[in-house]
C-alpha cells in the first residue's frame, strides 16, 4: 500500500513536506553521501531549482538522520480512548444580548452563582477508537456531529466544553502531561487561516521552522540555513514558492489567493513537527489535486516517521480517502464506525444500504448520518437503523466494535500510563530542545532564543509597515513644537512659574500617555499569538518581551527629538545635569506606563472591556500627578492615588529638578502703582505663593513646598519609585501575557431574538461546536419559491480580458486573455488551481476590482456595462460576510428593500424574501441571529445566506458565486447544486468558481471554463454528458485517456501539470488557441456581439418595460432617502443589540464624570479652587481619546462590510452610509451627556456658584448643553479622523494630535495674553476654546471668592492700619483684607470674585450662547469634513471603458 502512496512525481511534495518535518531534529551524511543541505543548484535536491524532487530528498533526510549517532529518536504519538464522553453546559437564554434585555444575563449569572443548575448538552457520546503511530484516522460527518470537538479533545484544546472526567486517553503511555509539559506534541489546526496579514510567506514559516529547529541539525548548517532550507521545502512541497515574498494578507488587505493562504497555514502546522496532528477541515479552499496533496503529505509523515494524523474532512475525493488506514463517522455526537477505511463501506452495505455509482466511499459514509441521502436496499426497509441512537446501538453490538475493544485493551497494557514510553519521550524532546530549555517545557527553544525569533519577526513587521511607527514620532515631535513654541523662551523669574508647573506637567503627560495606542496593536495579534502557543512555538510572553525590547529604538528617538525641543525652547534651566536628568526621567516615565498600557490589554480579554477602566485609570494618574489638583487639595479618601502613581512621581522630580536651588526675581509685588513708590521691601511683598515679606526674590524650594508640598531630597526617590513600578508592571504584562487568553468563541448554538418561539420550544441538543443550527429539509408550504424568480434574457460575454497589476517594482499578469460567455438557463463552472485567477477574473468581469489595469471587452447583450450593472448582477463571495447583529430574514429583506427596483412595491419585496427563504430552506432559522463565524450561524448556515442575499436582489443579468461550496460537506455542497439547478432551470444565468467537486458534482455543470497557473484559458466549452466532451478534447489533444473510476474533475487537473506532483509537456494554452473549439468560441463570439444588440433592442421597443425607464439605469435601484431611511434602521438596529458598546460608552462616561466629580469634591472658590475646578472641566475633556478610541474599531468593522460586499453591490450610496454612522451616535451622546453631567456637575458643587443669583436651574440647563455639545464633538470629530483612513491605529494618532493640539490651545494651560502672536489663531480655531469658556463662565460666574491660609500676602503697612493703607490699591486692583483694622502683619487677598479669575483666563458668562453656537459650527463641520474625506479618499472613481486589445 505504501508504494501506491509514493507513486508518482505527486509523492515528492508529501513526502518532503514529512521529512522536512521530523527531520527538523537530524543530522550527518547519510551513507551516499547525500547532504540535503549542500547540494548542486538545480539538482533534485535543491528545492529552489525546477527539477527539485521531494520523494529524493525525504530518502536523503531519513539517510542522513539515520546514520547520525547524535540525532535524538525520533517521537511518535498514538492515541486510544474509550468512554469518551464531552458535554457542554447550555443556558435557557440563549436570546440575543441588547441594551434593553442585557441584564437579565447579570441576573442569569447571579442565579447560576447560587447553585441552579445548567443545562447539560452532550456533544460526543461514548467514544472509543486506536489509532496507533504512523496511522491516519480520517474523520467523517456533517457539520453538527461533533468533529471538531473531537479534534479538539484529542489536541487538549477543551474551551468550552468539558471531557468526562470517567473519559479514559492514552497518548501512547502518557495522560495528564500532555496538556501542558508536552503541549506542541499535539495540536489542532483550526479551519480558520490567522497570521500577521503584512508578513510574507517567506518570513512567515521561516519563523515556524526556526522556532521548532533542533539543537543538533544534520550536514553541518546552522539553525538559520536550517530554517531557510526548511522553509523553501515545505514552500515548493506545496506549490507556493512563487508567494514567498508576497504578504500572506487576510479577507480585507489583499496578498496571497485564499488557496495559497490556507497551503501557508497548512505549510506553518507542518513545521511544527508535531507527532499527533489534527486537522479540522484543512482543505477548505484547496482544489482536489492540492487537496490529494495534502493527504500524500501526511501519509508520507506516517509512513516514514510515524507521524499519527487525524483529519476532518468534507468532499474528500477518493484519492484523497484511499491514503488512510482508519475512519470514524459521527452521527449526532454518537460513534457509527470507527475501523479500517477498506472495511467501512462493506460495513454499511452490509447493513442494508446501497452506495450509487460514483459516489466516493467518504460521501457514502457521510450520507449515512442524512435521512434524505442514504439509499437502503430493497427488502431492507424496515431492519436497517434510522436514528442516531439506533446507528449506535447497532455498532455497539456488531464485532468490529468487539474487536476494536480488544485492540485498545491490548494497546493501554503495551503502553501503560507514566511507562517507560514517558521517559523515552522525555529523553528525545530532551535532544532537541537548546540546553538552557528546561526539562518540563513544551518548547524547544531557550526562553532567550524565543526572545531574539520573536524580535526578528518584530523588525521584520516593522519594515513591512512601519506607518504607525513614523505617524507616531512625527505626531508627538510636532506637539513637542508646539508646546515649546507656547512656552518659548520661558523668563527666569516669578511670572512665570505657573507657565513652568504646566509645561512640566505637559511634558510628563505626552511623555506618560503617549503610548496608549500600543493597546490596539495587542489586541489585534492576540489570536496569532495564542495560536503559535499551542503549537508550542514560543511563549506569549517571549513576543511580549520582544516588542517591548523592539520598541525601545522608537521610544528613545521619540524621547530625544520630544524633549530636546521641548527643553531648550522653552528655556527650562540650562544646565547639563538638569537637562539629563529631564531627558532620562522622561523616558523611564515613557516606559512605565508603556507597561502600564500592556498591562491593562493583558489583562482583560478585549478592547471593549479595557477601555471604560484604563480611561478612570488615566484620569486618575493625570489628575493625581499633584498639578491639576496640588498636594493640600487632595481629599483624604483618594490621597493614596497619588502615592501608586508613577506619574506624580515623576512631576515631583521634574519639578524640583527645575526648581531646586534656585531665587527668581519677583516680577509683581503688592502693593504697588500709584501712592505706592519707594516703599521698604517690609512693605510690599511678591504676589507668589512661597514669597517672604522682605525680599526681591522668592525662592525655588519655598515655591514647591508652599504650593505643591514637595521636599527637594525626593528627587531621586522618586526614580527609584517609578522604576520599581516599571518592573511590576512588567511583570504584570509578561505573566498575564501567558495565562489570560483572549475571548474565544463558546460554539455555534441559534440565537434569536428574545421572545421568539423558537427559545420557548427549547434547542436542540446537538454540537456546541459545530452549531446546533444545522439546517434540515422542512416542509415545503405550496411552493418552492421559484415561483417569483425573474427569468434572464441577457447574454454577458468577454472577450480578451486581461488584467495586469504591480507587485513591488514587478508587473504581473493575472489574466491573460481569458474569453467567455454565461446565457440564461446554463450553470458554467470557473475551475483552476489555487492561484490560477479565478476569483480575480470574477471581481473584473462583475467590475469589482480598484487596482490593477483591466484590457478586454466586457458586454451584456453586445454593449458595454453601464452604472447599473452591479446591482443587476448577483455576487456571492468567498468570503460570508454580513453584519453580526442581524437576523436572516432581516439580512435579506435589507438587500432586497434596497436592491431591487423602485417600482416594486414593498410588500411584494418582503414577500419575495419569504420566498428566497423557502427556496433555501432556511425557515427553520430564518429569525436566527447571523452572529460572527464561530458564534452563530454555522459554515453551512452562512453560506446559503450568502447566496439568499443575491438572490434576495433579485439579479436581473446573472449571478456569480465564489466557491459557494467551499468548506461545505458533500451533502451540503449537493443542496447547494440543487439550488443553483433550480435557479437555472428557471432562466437565471450563473457563473461559480468551484473547488473539489465529485464526479457526481461536477456532473451537473453545463460549461467550464478551466484556467491555469497565470490565469491562461486551458478549455472554454461543455462538459458533456458524464464529461466526455471534456474528457474527449483533453485526450485528443495529447492527454492521457480518463479511467472510468476516476474524477474528471482531478483528473483534468493531473493532465495540465496543476497537480503540486504532476508534469505535462503539453502547453495547454497554445493548443487551447490552435484548438477548433478556440475558433468556434471566438465565432461565437463576434456573432453575439454584432447580433444582440439588434436583438434586444427590438425587445425593448415592444416591451412593457420602456428603455424610457431611466431609474433601471441608475447607480442604486433605491432613491437616496430611502437608503438613508434603511440604512439608518439597520445601523440603529445594530447599536441597540451591541451592549457591550453602549454599556461601554457608558462605563466611561459615568465612572470618568464621578471620578472627577467626587475628586473635587465641593471644591471652596479659593484661588487654588477656582483653579482646581477649571482644572476639573478641563479634565473632563481628556476622555475625549477614549471616546473616539471607542467609535473607532465600531466604525472601521462597518466599513469593512460595506466595502468589501455592499458597497461593490451597490446596494446603497457611501453618503447614506457614513451620514447613517454619524446620525446614530448622536441620540446616545445625547443621553450619554445627561448621565456624564448629573454625575460631574454636582459633585463638584458648581451649582452652589449659581445660588447668590438665583440661577441654578438656567446655568444647570447651560452647562448641561456644553456637555452635550462636547460629547457630539467627540464622535463626530471620530467620524472626521476615521473616514479616510484604513488603520484606527493612525486615524487615533492623528485624533490624540489634534486632541492635544485643541487641549494646549483652549486657554487653560497658558492664556491667551501669554501666548506667542503667532499662535493666537489657533486659541480662536480650538473649539475646546469656547468649550471651556463656555463651561468655567457657566459654572463659576457672579459669586465671591475667597483666599486659603497660604494664598494670602503678608506685609506690614508703612503707618496707621492696613485698611488704610491698601484702600487706594483695593480700589483699583481689587481684592480684601482678612482683617483692616491691623496695624501689621496685614493678610491681603487679590481675588474677591470670581469674575476676575474669569476675566484673567478670558472667559464671560455673557458669551455663554455664542460659544455654543460655535460649538454647533465645530459639529457641522466635523461632519462635512468626514463626508469629503470619505468621498475624497475611499470612493472609487468611474474608471475608463474597458479597453479592447487585440
Amino acid at each position: 500500500m505504501n508504494e501506491d502512496h509514493e507513486a508518482g512525481n505527486s509523492s515528492r511534495e508529501a513526502e518532503v513536506h514529512q521529512l522536512a518535518r521530523q527531520f527538523t531534529d537530524q543530522s550527518n551524511y547519510s551513507a551516499a553521501g547525500q547532504n540535503p543541505f549542500a547540494v548542486e543548484a538545480g539538482s533534485a535536491l535543491d528545492p529552489n531549482g525546477e527539477h527539485f524532487n521531494a520523494r529524493a530528498w525525504c530518502k536523503a533526510m531519513l539517510q542522513m538522520h539515520t546514520g547520525d549517532k547524535q540525532a535524538h529518536p525520533l517521537r511518535t504519538l498514538g492515541v486510544a480512548f474509550s468512554n469518551l464522553n464531552v458535554h457542554g453546559f447550555g443556558s435557557d437564554t440563549d436570546y440575543q444580548k441588547s441594551v434593553g434585555n442585557v441584564w437579565l444575563e447579570v441576573l442569569s449569572l447571579v442565579s447560576k452563582a447560587f447553585g441552579q443548575k445548567q443545562r447539560k448538552i452532550e456533544i460526543l457520546q461514548n467514544m472509543e477508537g486506536l489509532v496507533e503511530a504512523g496511522e491516519m484516522l480520517v474523520v467523517l460527518g456533517p457539520p453538527g456531529s461533533g468533529c471538531s470537538t473531537f479534534l479538539k479533545t484529542i489536541a487538549g484544546e477543551t474551551y468550552g466544553f468539558h471531557v468526562d472526567k470517567n473519559s479514559n486517553i492514552n497518548f501512547q503511555g502518557i495522560a495528564k502531561q500532555m496538556a501542558h509539559e508536552f503541549r506542541g506534541e499535539a495540536i489542532y489546526t483550526a479551519e480558520v487561516d490567522v497570521h500577521f496579514p503584512k508578513l510574507t510567506v517567506g518570513d512567515t514559516l521561516y519563523f515556524a521552522a526556526r522556532a521548532r529547529a533542533p539543537r543538533h541539525i544534520p550536514g553541518g548548517v546552522n539553525a538559520t540555513q536550517y530554517a531557510s532550507h526548511m522553509r523553501d521545502v515545505i514552500m515548493a512541497m506545496f506549490g507556493i514558492s512563487h508567494t514567498k515574498n508576497t504578504i500572506v494578507g487576510n479577507d480585507f488587505i489583499r496578498g496571497v489567493s485564499g488557496g495559497e493562504r490556507k497551503r501557508v497555514s497548512i505549510a506553518e502546522a507542518c513545521l511544527s513537527n508535531a507527532p499527533l496532528q489534527c486537522w479540522d477541515n484543512s482543505t477548505r479552499g484547496l482544489d482536489s489535486a492540492n487537496a490529494i496533496e495534502f493527504c500524500k503529505t501526511l501519509r508520507m509523515q506516517a509512513d516514514i516517521n510515524g507521524t499519527t494524523a487525524c483529519v476532518s474532512l468534507y468532499q474528500a475525493p477518493q484519492a484523497a480517502y484511499d491514503y488512510f488506514d482508519k475512519a470514524l463517522v459521527l452521527y449526532e455526537g454518537r460513534e457509527i464506525y470507527f475501523g479500517r477505511t477498506s472495511m467501512a463501506k462493506q460495513y454499511f452495505l452490509d447493513m442494508g444500504f446501497v452506495c450509487p455509482d460514483r459516489q466516493t466511499d467518504a460521501d457514502f459514509l457521510t450520507s449515512m448520518t442524512s435521512h434524505l441521502e442514504r439509499v437502503v436496499q430493497p427488502g431492507y426497509e424496515g431492519r436497517v437503523p434510522r436514528t442516531p441512537d439506533e446507528f449506535a446501538a447497532r455498532w455497539r453490538a456488531s464485532p468490529q466494535r468487539a474487536q476494536l475493544l480488544q485492540d485498545i485493551k491490548c494497546y493501554n497494557a503495551k503502553f501503560a500510563l507514566d511507562g517507560e514510553y514517558l521517559d523515552k519521550l522525555k529523553q528525545s524532546r530532551r535532544a532537541q530542545q537548546a540546553k538552557a530549555q528546561r526539562v518540563s517545557s513544551p518548547y524547544t527553544l531557550s526562553y532567550v532564543q524565543q526572545v531574539e525569533l520573536c524580535l526578528w519577526r518584530g523588525y521584520q513587521r516593522l519594515k513591512a509597515d512601519p506607518s504607525v511607527t513614523i505617524s507616531s514620532v512625527f505626531g508627538n515631535t510636532i506637539i513637542s513644537l508646539v508646546i515649546a513654541s507656547i512656552f518659548y523662551n520661558l523668563k527666569a523669574d516669578t511670572s512665570t512659574f505657573f507657565q513652568r508647573g504646566a509645561l512640566l506637567f505637559f511634558a510628563v503627560l505626552m511623555n506618560a500617555l503617549g503610548c496608549g495606542l500600543e493597546m490596539l496593536t495587542l489586541y489585534a495579534q492576540r489570536g496569532i499569538i495564542e495560536k503559535h502557543s499551542r503549537y508550542a512555538l514560543y511563549h506569549p510572553s517571549a513576543e511580549a518581551f520582544s516588542s517591548m525590547i523592539m520598541d525601545l529604538p522608537y521610544k528613545i528617538i521619540n524621547a530625544i527629538t520630544s524633549n530636546i525641543v521641548l527643553y531648550f525652547m522653552t528655556n527650562l534651566r540650562r544646565e547639563p545635569g538638569a537637562f539629563f536628568f529631564f531627558v532620562f526621567t522622561s523616558f523611564v516615565l515613557t516606559l512605565t506606563m508603556s507597561m502600564f498600557f500592556r498591562s491593562m490589554a493583558s489583562l482583560s480579554r478585549s478592547l471593549v472591556q479595557a477601555l471604560p477602566f484604563s480611561a478612570v485609570l488615566l484620569l486618575g494618574l493625570s489628575m493625581y500627578t499633584g498639578f491639576t489638583i496640588p498636594t493640600g487639595y487632595m481629599l483624604g479618601w483618594a490621597r493614596w492615588i497619588a502615592y501608586i502613581n508613577p506619574i506624580s512621581y515623576g512631576f515631583e522630580s521634574l519639578l524640583i529638578n527645575e526648581f531646586h536651588n534656585r531665587d527668581f526675581p519677583c516680577m509683581n509685588y503688592v502693593p504697588s502703582g500709584p501712592g505706592y513708590t519707594d516703599l521698604g521691601l517690609n512693605n510690599r511683598v511678591c504676589s507668589t505663593v512661597g514669597s517672604v515679606p522682605g525680599q526681591a526674590f522668592v525662592n525655588g524650594d519655598a515655591y514647591i513646598e508652599s504650593a505643591y508640598i514637595y521636599t527637594a531630597s525626593h528627587k531621586w526617590r522618586n526614580i527609584g519609585v517609578i522604576f520599581a513600578y516599571m518592573f511590576l508592571l512588567a511583570a504584570v504584562y509578561l505573566v498575564a501575557t501567558d495565562f489570560i487568553t483572549e475571548k474565544k468563541s463558546k460554539g455555534e448554538i441559534l440565537v434569536f431574538p428574545r421572545g421568539h418561539e423558537a427559545l420557548k420550544k427549547g434547542k436542540s441538543d446537538e454540537d456546541l461546536e459545530e452549531g446546533s443550527g444545522r439546517s434540515v429539509t422542512v416542509e415545503k408550504t405550496g411552493s418552492d419559491g421559484l415561483t417569483m424568480i425573474e427569468r434572464q434574457t441577457a447574454i454577458f460575454q468577454w472577450k480578451d480580458v486581461c488584467f495586469d497589476i504591480k507587485i513591488g517594482k514587478e508587473n504581473r499578469r493575472i489574466l491573460d486573455h481569458v474569453d467567455g460567455w454565461v446565457k440564461p438557463g446554463t450553470l458554467t463552472a470557473l475551475m483552476g488551481v489555487s492561484g490560477a485567477g479565478k476569483t480575480t477574473l470574477l471581481d473584473v468581469l462583475a467590475t469589482r476590482t480598484s487596482v490593477g489595469i483591466i484590457s478586454g471587452e466586457i458586454l451584456v447583450d453586445g454593449q458595454p456595462r453601464d452604472d447599473s450593472f452591479q446591482r443587476k448582477t448577483g455576487y456571492a463571495q468567498q468570503q460570508d460576510l454580513h453584519l453580526s447583529t442581524a437576523t436572516v430574514r432581516e439580512a435579506l429583506e435589507f438587500s432586497a428593500l434596497l436592491r431591487q427596483s423602485a417600482h416594486v412595491p414593498r410588500q411584494e419585496k418582503i414577500d419575495y424574501v419569504t420566498e428566497v427563504i423557502k427556496l433555501l430552506d432556511m425557515t427553520e432559522y430564518a429569525d436566527a441571529v447571523i452572529g460572527v463565524p464561530g458564534e452563530g450561524l454555522n459554515v453551512e448556515q452562512r453560506k446559503r445566506l450568502t447566496i439568499g442575499v443575491e438572490l434576495a436582489a433579485r439579479p436581473q443579468l446573472l449571478l456569480f458565486l465564489d466557491e459557494p461550496t467551499s468548506g461545505l460537506d458533500s451533502q451540503t455542497s449537493w443542496a447547494i447544486l440543487d439550488l443553483l439547478d433550480k435557479l437555472k432551470k428557471n432562466g437565471q444565468a450563473i457563473l461559480c468558481t468551484i473547488h473539489q467537486p465529485s464526479a457526481m458534482l461536477f456532473q451537473r455543470f453545463d460549461r467550464l471554463l478551466f484556467l491555469q497557473a497565470g490565469g491562461r484559458t486551458v478549455y472554454f466549452g461543455e462538459v458533456g454528458e458524464n464529461s466526455q466532451i471534456l474528457i474527449d478534447y483533453f485526450v485528443r489533444n495529447g492527454g492521457p485517456p480518463c479511467p472510468p473510476a476516476a474524477n474528471p474533475a482531478e483528473w483534468m487537473l493531473d493532465v495540465i501539470g496543476a497537480a503540486p506532483g504532476s508534469h505535462t509537456n503539453i502547453n495547454w494554452f497554445e493548443t487551447w488557441r490552435k484548438s477548433p473549439e478556440y475558433a468556434r468560441v471566438q465565432e461565437h463570439l463576434a456573432e453575439l456581439k454584432r447580433e444582440r444588440p439588434e436583438q434586444t433592442n427590438l425587445f425593448r421597443t415592444t416591451s412593457s418595460q420602456k428603455r424610457e425607464d431611466k431609474a433601471s439605469y441608475r447607480e442604486f435601484a433605491a432613491p437616496f432617502c430611502a437608503q438613508l431611511c434603511e440604512v439608518q434602521v439597520r445601523v440603529f438596529q445594530q447599536i441597540w443589540r451591541s451592549p457591550t458598546y453602549i454599556y461601554s460608552k457608558t462605563a466611561l462616561c459615568v465612572l470618568s464624570a464621578l471620578f472627577v466629580g467626587f475628586s473635587l469634591f465641593h471644591t471652596p472658590n479659593t484661588i487654588q479652587g477656582l483653579q482646581n475646578q477649571m482644572f476639573g472641566i478641563f479634565m473632563l475633556l481628556t476622555v475625549f481619546g477614549q471616546l473616539i478610541q471607542q467609535i473607532m474599531p465600531h466604525f472601521v468593522a462597518q466599513r469593512a462590510l460595506y466595502e468589501v460586499r455592499e458597497r461593490p453591490a451597490k446596494t446603497y450610496s457611501w453618503k447614506a452610509f457614513i451620514i447613517s454612522n454619524i446620525v446614530v451616535e448622536l441620540p446616545w451622546n445625547s443621553l450619554m451627556s445627561v448621565l456624564m453631567f448629573l454625575c460631574w456637575y454636582y459633585p463638584i458643587g458648581l451649582y452652589r456658584n449659581a445660588e447668590p443669583t438665583d440661577a441654578v436651574s438656567l446655568r444647570g440647563t447651560q452647562m448641561w448643553l456644553m456637555v452635550w455639545t462636547f460629547l457630539l464633538f467627540s464622535s463626530t470629530f471620530a467620524h472626521f479622523m476615521i473616514a479616510a483612513f484604513d488603520a484606527a491605529e493612525n486615524a487615533g494618532n492623528l485624533g490624540n494630535l489634534l486632541f492635544l493640539l485643541c487641549l494646549i490651545f483652549c486657554g487653560v494651560l497658558a492664556t491667551p495674553g501669554q501666548l506667542p502672536g503667532f499662535w493666537i489663531f489657533m486659541y480662536r480655531v480650538s473649539p475646546f476654546t469656547y468649550l471651556v469658556s463656555g463651561m468655567l463662565s457657566v459654572g463659576i460666574s457672579n459669586t465671591n471668592a475667597t483666599c486659603a491660609d497660604n494664598e494670602y500676602l503678608r506685609f506690614d503697612p508703612v503707618n496707621g492700619t492696613c485698611g488704610k493703607y491698601m484702600d487706594s490699591y483695593i480700589s483699583n486692583m481689587g481684592g480684601y483684607l482678612e482683617d483692616e483694622m491691623a496695624t501689621s502683619d496685614c493678610s491681603f487677598c487679590p481675588i474677591k470674585e470670581t469674575n476676575v479669575f474669569l476675566s484673567s483666563v478670558s472667559s464671560s458668562y455673557s458669551e455663554i450662547w455664542r460659544n455654543f453656537g460655535l460649538m454647533w459650527v465645530f459639529i457641522v463641520f466635523n461632519i462635512f469634513a468626514a463626508c469629503l474625506l470619505y468621498w475624497w479618499v475611499r470612493v472609487p472613481r468611474v474608471k475608463k471603458p474597458v479597453a479592447k486589445t487585440e
